[in-house]
């Protein structure tokens, strides 16, 4: 019997990459599914502390089993920047297309080009918290290049590729993204402890 399991997100491609991820155990269900409409104030200054808000709120308000997750892209050159602001880095809209222009502005001229994404999970169970946390290295580069993925995967190079997250098939960012990494961290906990 299939345990179900919030993910406290209404966005669609994260909702599809983590069931696919968390595959025949869990029935993965997101905030709509559970009548959340409510925009989850997201006031921390770090990644974990944004997860655990996210999955408390869910956990308390609406008495269900649940995790979310922050991520943030972190880019040297610019002290770790957009960081935990990464989603709303060019304002509070939340524009992918507005935010890679200006971090892309913000690099020209910058020959360090590094840069890693980190996601954090926060997972509440029974009541219990726990965190899981994931990251992949990489460089930004200098123009947006594929139609796959979201956020600033089109500008994102992983270590040891060619392509951008947004080239790479879904099927393969999965095996090496970071919040792949995070959620399969998640996944053995899960498999290990319910």
């Amino acid at each position: 019997m299939k345990r179900e399991i919030v993910f406290a997100t209404n966005n669609e491609h994260k909702l599809h990459e983590v069931a696919e991820l968390l595959g025949d155990r869990y029935t993965v269900i997101g905030l709509k599914d559970i009548g959340c409409t409510e925009e989850i104030p997201e006031t921390a200054e770090t990644l974990e502390g944004n997860a655990l808000l996210k999955a408390k709120y869910v956990f308390d308000k609406f008495g269900k089993n649940c995790f979310s997750d922050d991520t943030g892209l972190e880019v040297e050159a610019l002290n770790n920047a957009p960081g935990v602001y990464s989603a709303r880095y060019a304002g509070e809209e939340k524009s992918a297309e507005a935010n890679m222009n200006k971090l892309l502005l913000e690099l020209q001229n910058k020959l360090n080009r590094k840069a890693r994404f980190r996601t954090v999970v926060a997972l509440i169970i029974d009541g219990q918290e726990h965190f899981f946390e994931g990251e992949v290295k990489g460089s930004i580069i200098e123009e947006k290049r594929g139609a796959k993925g979201f956020g600033y995967d089109p500008i994102f190079i992983p270590e040891g590729y060619t392509k951008t997250f947004a080239e790479l098939p879904l099927t393969e960012k999965n095996t090496i993204s970071h919040r792949a990494r995070a959620v399969k961290k998640l996944v053995t906990f899960l498999e290990t402890t319910t």
